[in-house]
């Protein structure tokens, strides 16, 4: 089994209500120095295969018919 992690935030030209949400908030709280705060989600899939480089190029697919829209979100796959 292979457990791949995928990473998918707005891509930098996209405006990230959510981020700056919890910027705000955490100034509120006292935390200074936080130049930017991006929001994103992580998907954890586990996949029936040993072949690392198999797994990245299908979960890579998935990523790009499903689980990212590539037009506002990019993704980064980690396999582990």
């Amino acid at each position: 089994m292979t457990k791949a992690q995928v990473y998918i935030r707005l891509k930098k030209a996209i405006l990230d209500p959510q981020g700056e949400t919890i910027k705000t908030g955490l100034s509120h709280l006292g935390f200074k120095g936080i130049a930017d705060c991006r929001m994103g989600k992580m998907v954890e899939i586990t996949l029936e295969t040993y072949n690392k480089t198999k797994a990245k190029a299908e979960v890579e697919e998935m990523c790009k018919k499903l689980l990212a829209n590539p037009i506002i979100e990019d993704f980064e796959v980690v396999i582990k």
